[in-house]
């Protein structure tokens, strides 16, 4: 772990005289907020480096580059060291109402997980309060945009709410076409409110045109480098981003985020070197954030990180590597906070391990863990551990253990539907279909198990990956490919790993696969192209089965 680098701001204090300009309802509700105060904490360059961004305010020109400093934070997601400004900005400047806009966004997480019922609270509280007090008819827009996110929360969902920000944003946008802020959060919100089912990426391909446009007069704008990756997140788009990638980490070096979103895009792409490096940093970095701010455990970013580098490793087949990271995650039993990423790591590092190498016994027999995790919270990663087992049961010819499993993901699914988060319902229906079709192969039915996973390979290219994770767990078009491959279609199995290819570039499997099926088919300048691609991704100490047939076929065809 490198040793902490802590940039104090001093901490923040409530000024005496700042009561005194409040009104007495004002001061309840700033009580009431419990703003996060203290000092802000960083990691890496000691300049605090996060980029370069300016946002006019009608607050005191004193806290102007405070302001700026938290703006700077918000647009790397650094929300708990970006609301620790907006408190200081208030502490020193209490009729600030756009600093209360502030802490309202700090709590908005567009893109993560909705925010919490205290954190909707909180944030209602701090639009009340930024309502109530005097400003510009420029920072009210911004103002009602965000309050259109909190206004009736216990009364619609988390994508409605996102819709209406998006329509306040676009409002703000609009009106103030010279304000570039409102054009970086107009482009955020377009992506906050992308539908995941949208294939035709409406509201990505308007996000990345708004934000192109402003890039070359903004090159060290955390925000629209940061916004460009996640509008570009999708096997199609990815290529748009890589510029954006590989510019964001040092834009803001001093952002654990930062120093990981660029994997997003290199994951898209097949760039696995690059991934390895960008979460090496990330995990670094974020180890020491979490020691420098005190937490107790570890941080959810580096669990973030670790997810992305296993990934990357065992498509690199350096499973020494991967085995080291799992190693570790084991090791964790404290997380701060517990969230969706968290339990997203704990399930998917492991299955992972085992399903890439096909080591279909140790899949059977994956735990939950950490035992003292609050999985119930989380059915759509607990459903990884049990498609990971049902897999391994099929595989290992246990069809009693493996109908057990379906059986569980179907709880998990009517949990998830009675939750109306249709999302990871249709990501557990996915592995459902997968279950029951080599549940029909183990069967000997295998006329419907081909007909079943062809059907999750189509409801798996329908929808699109969630934000937090590298990958599926396995892709849907793989494994259809795979049991094409064992019933001997070979013609039809390359079709099929050229498929996956497409939407995952450089999948270790998927290259293996597309080589022996062209080889088994005959297509020998097929069989080279794809063992030649292989063995160019490989880990040099890779001791993977595999890259020896590829390196015996190589040889026997030079």
């Amino acid at each position: 772990m490198r040793k902490a680098g802590l940039f104090t701001l001093g901490l923040l204090v409530l000024l005496s005289g700042c009561r005194q300009k409040k009104t007495s309802t004002s001061t309840e509700l700033v009580d009431a907020l419990q703003l996060k105060r203290g000092e802000i904490v960083t990691c890496g360059p000691p300049d605090q480096q996060f980029g370069s961004v300016t946002f006019q305010t009608a607050c005191s020109p004193d806290e102007q580059e405070d302001f700026d400093l938290a703006v700077k934070l918000l647009h790397s997601f650094e929300y708990d060291e970006a609301e620790k400004v907006f408190a200081k900005v208030i502490d020193k400047d209490p009729s600030c109402a756009m600093a209360y806009w502030g802490v309202a966004m700090s709590l908005f997480h567009p893109l993560w997980t909705p925010p919490l019922e205290t954190e909707l609270r909180k944030g209602e509280k701090a639009v009340q309060i930024a309502q109530s007090l005097s400003k510009s008819e420029r920072e009210a827009a911004y103002i009602d945009a965000i309050a259109s996110f909190y206004n009736d929360w216990q009364l619609t969902d988390h994508r409605t709410r996102c819709l209406r920000f998006e329509a306040g944003m676009k409002a703000v946008y609009v009106k103030y076409p010279a304000d570039k802020e409102a054009a970086v959060f107009y482009a955020l919100a377009l992506n906050a409110a992308a539908d995941p089912a949208d294939k035709s990426f409406a509201r990505q391909k308007k996000a990345g045109s708004i934000l192109q446009a402003l890039y070359p007069g903004q090159p060290n704008h955390p925000g629209i480098a940061h916004y460009l990756i996640h509008t570009y997140d999708y096997p199609e788009l990815a290529r748009q981003g890589l510029a954006a990638a590989r510019k964001y980490a040092t834009i803001a070096p001093s952002s654990a985020h930062a120093l990981h979103m660029p994997s997003h895009i290199f994951t898209r792409l097949g760039l696995w070197d690059e991934c390895i490096q960008s979460n090496r940093l990330s995990v670094s970095s974020a180890q020491c954030y979490a020691e420098a701010a005190g937490i107790k455990g570890h941080w959810d970013e580096e669990l973030h990180g670790l997810d992305y580098l296993v990934y990357a490793y065992l498509q690199t087949g350096d499973n020494a590597a991967a085995n080291e990271q799992l190693r570790y995650i084991a090791s964790i039993n404290q997380v701060f906070p517990v969230n969706f990423k968290d339990a997203y790591t704990f399930a998917a590092a492991p299955s992972r391990m085992a399903l890439e190498n096909k080591n279909w016994k140790e899949a059977a027999n994956i735990q939950l863990t950490p035992a003292n995790f609050p999985w119930k919270n989380f059915p759509w990663q607990e459903g990884i551990i049990h498609f990971a087992r049902l897999l391994g049961a099929t595989h290992t010819k246990d069809a009693a253990s493996a109908q057990s499993e379906l059986e569980k993901l179907h709880t998990l699914y009517d949990t998830l539907q009675k939750q109306k988060d249709f999302y990871k319902a249709k990501q557990v229906a996915i592995q459902m279909k997968e279950g029951e079709g080599w549940i029909a192969f183990l069967e000997g039915r295998n006329t419907a198990a081909l007909n079943l996973l062809s059907l999750a390979a189509d409801m798996e290219d329908s929808t699109s990956k969630h934000p937090v994770t590298p990958g599926e767990v396995l892709p849907a078009r793989e494994l259809y490919a795979d049991l094409l491959r064992q019933l001997q279609q070979n013609q039809k199995a390359l079709q099929a790993y050229e498929k996956a290819l497409q939407k995952s570039p450089n999948r270790f499997n998927s290259l293996y696969g597309a080589g022996v099926a062209a080889e088994k088919a005959g297509l020998m300048d097929k069989a080279s192209f794809y063992y030649n691609q292989l063995i160019s991704i490989a880990a040099p100490k890779s001791d993977r089965p595999e890259l020896s047939v590829a390196r015996a076929f190589l040889k026997s065809h030079s």
